[in-house]
């Protein structure tokens, strides 16, 4: 991660307005979101070097957390998963804990049981029927 400690929070407002209570409560917040967990998560930008922040919705798989890149069945993919694959060492927030994380992307049998976990927590079965792309699953693991 770069020296700077600014942080750029989602440009979309109810985005930026949950990563405040969140942030602003160390977790206590924020984590949960419509009946379900979230983390904040906080990529470098892979053109700029800025550090970007959003939350999102995850699962787990034993020690390690898993977010989907769905932004709601969009064409493209969301800009915070282009830098993560950029620069795969991240920082989250779950609650009020706060670490460094390696992200990879899921793929192939292991890609197919993760889905079940995520599809089981929100809807990301429709989120997959209403794009051609391929949504991604990443599992972000501590470092």
């Amino acid at each position: 991660m770069p020296v700077s400690h600014e942080v750029v929070d989602s440009p979309t407002e109810w985005v930026a307005d949950h990563i405040h209570k969140y942030v602003e409560s160390d977790g206590h917040e924020g984590h949960l979101w419509n009946g379900v967990a979230t983390l904040l998560l906080t990529t470098t930008g892979r053109k700029s070097g800025t550090l970007h922040r959003t939350a999102l919705i995850y699962g787990r798989d034993a020690d390690r957390y898993l977010i989907m890149a769905s932004k709601g069945g969009a064409p493209k993919h969301p800009l915070w998963y282009l830098n993560l694959v950029a620069n795969p060492e991240v920082e989250l927030q779950v609650g009020d804990e706060k670490f460094a994380a390696h992200a990879s992307v899921a793929a192939g049998a292991e890609r197919d049981r993760l889905w079940k976990i995520m599809a089981a927590i929100w809807t990301y079965d429709e989120y997959q029927a209403k794009t051609e792309r391929e949504i991604p699953l990443v599992i972000l693991e501590r470092v």
